[in-house]
This record gives C-alpha cells, structure tokens and sequence, in this order.
C-alpha cells in the first residue's frame, strides 16, 4: 500500500529522516538542527510503500529546542498536516 504525506513546515531548513510503526501509527521522521531559517512555508511531500494500512499517521519533528509531534488528517487518499 502506497502512503503519501504532504505536510507545510513553518520554516525552511527541514530534512525527511524516515519513519516508523508505533503501534498501528506510523510516524514520520524530520529534523531542523540548525541555527537560521528562512522564515517562509516550506511543503515536503513523501511517498512510502507499507504492508499495512495505519490507523493514524503522525509527524514528527526534532529540532535544538525538542521537538514536536502532530497527527496528520487524510484527504483524497493523501495525509496532509500542518506544523503547530
């Protein structure tokens, strides 16, 4: 099964570290470590090929500061999500 996830960062500087099961959710890794960023909308869209449908999709978001972690919402077949 084919899994699409757009999702609008508030800054620039975002990099796609993968994903992974918890539980029956999958999550989706990225990370913005460094120390500027443009301070503009920035879309990342990604296309993974899983074994079974998830009953939740979240995204994940590390940076200096922690991180953050926010559920994406399907539309049309493709999982969209915003950043807090």
């Amino acid at each position: 099964m084919r899994v699409v996830l757009e999702v609008t960062f508030r800054m620039g500087g975002v990099s796609y570290r993968g994903y992974r099961w918890e539980g029956d959710a999958l999550v989706f890794e990225f990370e913005r470590l460094g120390d500027a960023f443009i301070q503009v909308l920035s879309t990342r869209k990604v296309e993974i090929d899983v074994d079974k449908s998830p009953e939740k999709v979240l995204v994940e978001l590390k940076t200096k500061e922690g991180g953050k972690v926010f559920e994406a919402f399907e539309r049309d077949g493709i999982y969209l999500a915003v950043e807090p």
